[in-house]
């Protein structure tokens, strides 16, 4: 029994804190294989350039002809501000493509002037994204010109943006944005038209450059940053090491598919078949993705018009929910989603009553802590009279110790004299770890912590805890004093937990707070909150047990 509880602690120590993110994220979410490239799937290539002519059919001698693009305009592309009630865009004439994406309701960090949080942080010679491209007779870097030089909304809280190109080809391109003051979504249609007099062929691709939103903190390394998409109705998360030696293409019904990190998403929603291919290629530090469609050819005086929904906003999962087009399937929760999406409800349904999601997270666990509490109450009594037995179990094993099956029958026959169950211990700490799975992935993701205050010193539950004492500690900056709480709450529990551990096994569980501690040092500190609440009940549970527990009687056998 002990040796089954050292076991458990020791693997949620090192395994279940640690391993979970790396063995399981995205486990059951894995992309398909890359798709091969076929001659209507278009190459991949960094936004800007023209390479997808390999992805083409061989063009007639005209069609060649007319791919040959002339030396671009010289003059400064414009740039058009969009500022909502969401979010202030920059949309640029450089290939119409966005320059800054700045989220109002959003800080870039907890300083009191601290702007909005900036979602394209990709340099601008990395490239920018939502630039299109009509194979080789349309590049992604046109420089368009614009209607009007600003954007403004009228009553009904709408605007649109016009921007046009020819590619000197006899192909024009023509781009609008619509855009509504109360929502992320934004609209695009780009609109193909072959003015010349001779057949053009081209694939659409929407073009992305992304860099990780948030900079690397030590939560951050247990969770997913890059490309994700929707398609086939299943997620794909993809990491860079599944693209490092080459492109990646998944192809089929993309419902929608872009850069995403556990707080924000930067999506692309193709409608009908203006996307059937979704590409990845780069680093974890800048990828560069494309949303395509398939080959398309236009006939002289023929125009075709593609059709894409635009989401940059944060991964709030009612807001996604409430938005549609299985965006709400870009929180993932991996496989105990079952249990952390209602969680995360009731974590927001408490913080509707009392406004502060430390104290939502205390009554969350609270609540936890209730249900499984009579559950609990039999497997810490068990383990009390299990403790109470041990000077019989050594009369036994030193009695029949050299007839182990003797042994064994006694040892069995005391269990059902005194009606212990031995296995009554690990039903609770069984039936919990899914639990623990899921408030771990819930408030280390959420966005609803990032930034949000406790008390005290505790100013962003999503980040470390530390009280600043005037000067720097070496490697933590300031004092982890709820990590140390937690740490002295865990031990305390050690010590009133009843146990029939030999000496060395009892010196590993009573080393465990100690390496727990070391481990939630740069933890969120609403995770280290959950864990100190619970064991501080866990304590209260097992001190009532303590003080009701009566003696086992002797009987004879």
């Amino acid at each position: 029994m002990d040796t089954y509880r050292a076991f458990v602690a020791i693997i949620i120590s090192f395994v279940i804190l640690l391993g979970y993110q790396y063995l399981f994220v995205g486990f059951g979410n894995k992309s398909p294989a890359p798709v091969e490239q076929t001659q209507e799937q278009p190459a991949v290539v960094a936004p800007g350039t023209t390479a997808d002519t390999a992805a083409a059919p061989t063009a007639p001698p005209a069609e060649a002809a007319a791919a040959v693009v002339p030396t671009r305009p010289s003059r400064p592309a414009r740039e058009i501000i969009v500022e909502t009630d969401l979010y202030k865009a920059v949309v640029t004439e450089d290939g119409g493509a966005l320059k800054s994406f700045v989220l109002k309701e959003h800080a870039e960090s907890m300083a009191k002037d601290s702007p909005g949080k900036e979602l394209l942080m990709a340099a601008a010679d990395q490239g920018m994204p939502l630039k299109f491209s009509w194979g080789s007779a349309a590049p992604a870097d046109l420089l368009y010109d614009s209607a009007a030089q600003e954007v403004v909304f009228g009553k009904d809280g709408k605007a649109e943006l016009i921007m046009k190109a020819g590619a000197g080809n006899g192909l024009e391109i023509e781009r609008k944005f619509s855009f509504d003051t109360k929502s992320y979504l934004i609209d695009l249609a780009v609109k193909v038209t072959n003015t010349s007099n001779q057949p053009l062929q081209g694939i659409a691709q929407l073009h992305q450059v992304n860099s990780p939103f948030e900079g690397k903190n030590a939560s951050s390394t247990f969770l997913f940053t890059g490309p994700s998409a929707f398609i086939n109705g299943q997620l794909h998360e993809i990491k860079a090491k599944e693209f490092a030696d080459g492109a990646k293409t998944i192809s089929g019904k993309i419902e929608w598919a872009g850069y995403a990190s556990s707080y924000f998403l930067c999506g692309i929603l193709p409608v009908a078949d203006s996307g059937v291919n979704f590409t990845m290629q780069g680093t974890d530090a800048v990828a560069a993705t494309t949303v395509a469609g398939n080959l398309d050819t236009l006939q002289p005086g023929q125009a075709k018009e593609y059709a894409y929904r635009v989401f940059y906003g944060p991964k709030k999962l009612t807001l996604l929910q409430d938005l549609g087009f299985n965006l709400d399937k870009a929180v993932n929760f991996g496989w105990f989603d079952v249990i952390a999406k209602p969680t995360l409800w009731l974590l927001n349904f408490f913080y509707g009553f009392v406004r502060n999601y430390g104290i939502a997270i205390i009554l969350v666990t609270v609540l936890f802590k209730a249900v499984f509490w009579p559950i609990t109450q039999k497997g810490m009594k068990s383990m009390k009279n299990m403790q109470k037995l041990q000077p019989k179990m050594v009369k036994i094993k030193e009695k029949y110790k050299d007839d182990p099956a003797k042994m064994n029958q006694e040892v069995m026959n005391l269990y059902k004299t005194y009606k212990v169950n031995p296995l009554g211990g690990c039903l609770p700490m069984v039936l919990q770890i899914p639990i623990f799975f899921a408030l771990y992935k819930v408030l280390l993701q959420c966005i609803e912590l990032r930034h949000a205050p406790f008390m005290l010193w505790i100013t962003d539950l999503s980040a470390p805890d530390r009280l600043w004492i005037g000067f720097d500690l070496p490697y933590l900056g300031g004092l982890p004093v709820l990590t140390l709480l937690m740490g002295a709450s865990m031990f305390l529990q050690q010590k009133l937990t009843p146990t029939t551990a030999d000496p060395t096994q009892a010196k590993i569980m009573m080393f465990l707070p100690v390496v727990f501690t070391f481990m939630f040092l740069n933890f969120a500190s609403g995770l280290v909150l959950y864990w100190f609440v619970n064991n501080l009940l866990a304590i209260l549970q097992q001190y009532m047990i303590n003080r009701t527990s009566k003696p086992v009687p002797e009987k004879a056998r």
